[in-house]
């Protein structure tokens, strides 16, 4: 009994770290975009580097990587779709404010409920509570000013990413495959198969590899932003998600708008307004809520 309340105390606390990890993107990337750096470069770099931390810590340990073809093949697939999260993410901001993305990026928990009630794993209602709540949450958080134009397209992409990430999720959670492989060669062969992608996606783009990285500053803006919240936001998803399931995972995700809203207002002087503040409480609440109802 003692082992199965650490386990869900360690997936509780696991999926808020993704959240809060995931949510310094802006403290890391924002100067490096404001500086010139490409949304393309940003990308690879942040994976390579993690790529390459996390490749030197598992040879450090004597952690094998080894895999089989089938077992490689998913994993090239979950790759594949964590940095198609991100492609469509960014690229959504080419339509649509960034905050109304945060907003429909956020129906990653609707999908992955969804998903979840399709293979007849049917979450509790203080979850579905929470889920909801948290949304509502986001909304007040991220919701443009009145009179923004709102291109189809931009929710489109933004809900393609919620989707992709919603069953990243999923399969970790669910696939007997890859039950047996620990979360740091999961992450290691996700940031592979992402690094990859995003240097032919630069190729095929002609965006220029090193635009932007001049100075000892942005070099280490980029292992920052390789470091916090990619591979430790990797490594803990996958860890809460194996622990407490992709659901409540998905919800704890409420972390991360909220840190990016605090690292604005603390960090780059953005306001602070009534809105926000709302959002942040209701986030905090819904995400409490669920860990109190946690029968277990």
């Amino acid at each position: 009994m003692k082992h199965k309340v650490s386990r869900i105390i360690l997936g509780f606390g696991a999926g808020a770290a993704a959240g809060i990890s995931y949510g310094l993107n802006p403290l890391f990337g924002k100067p490096l975009l404001d500086g010139g750096v490409p949304v393309l470069s940003m990308l690879f770099f942040r994976y390579a580097i993690s790529v390459v931390i996390l490749g030197v810590w598992m040879v450090f340990r004597h952690e094998s990587f080894r895999v089989n073809g089938r077992e490689m093949r998913l994993l090239i697939v979950l790759g594949c779709l964590f940095a198609a999260s991100s492609v469509f993410l960014f690229e959504s901001y080419r339509f649509i404010p960034s905050g109304l993305a945060t907003t429909f990026v956020y129906l990653y928990p609707v999908f992955v409920a969804l998903i979840m009630v399709g293979l007849h794993v049917y979450p509790q209602w203080q979850v579905w509570l929470s889920i909801a709540a948290t949304i509502a949450g986001v909304v007040l958080l991220s919701w443009p000013a009145a009179g923004t134009k709102i291109h189809w397209l931009g929710i489109a992409l933004a809900a393609m990413s919620a989707l992709s990430y919603a069953v990243y999720l999923v399969i970790v959670n669910r696939s007997q495959r890859i039950k047996h492989i620990s979360e740091h060669m999961l992450t290691f062969y996700g940031l592979m198969v992402g690094a990859i992608a995003f240097l032919a996606y630069m190729l095929i783009d002609g965006t220029p590899v090193m635009q932007g990285i001049d100075t000892t500053s942005e070099v280490l803006n980029l292992i920052s932003l390789a470091v916090f919240p990619t591979m430790i936001a990797m490594l803990t998803i996958a860890l809460s998600t194996r622990l407490i399931g992709p659901t409540k995972t998905s919800v704890l995700g409420a972390f991360e708008p909220v840190t990016a809203i605090l690292v604005g207002t603390l960090v780059f002087g953005e306001p602070l307004t009534i809105n926000i503040f709302a959002g942040i409480v209701i986030c905090i609440a819904a995400v409490l809520f669920m860990i109190l109802s946690e029968k277990r």
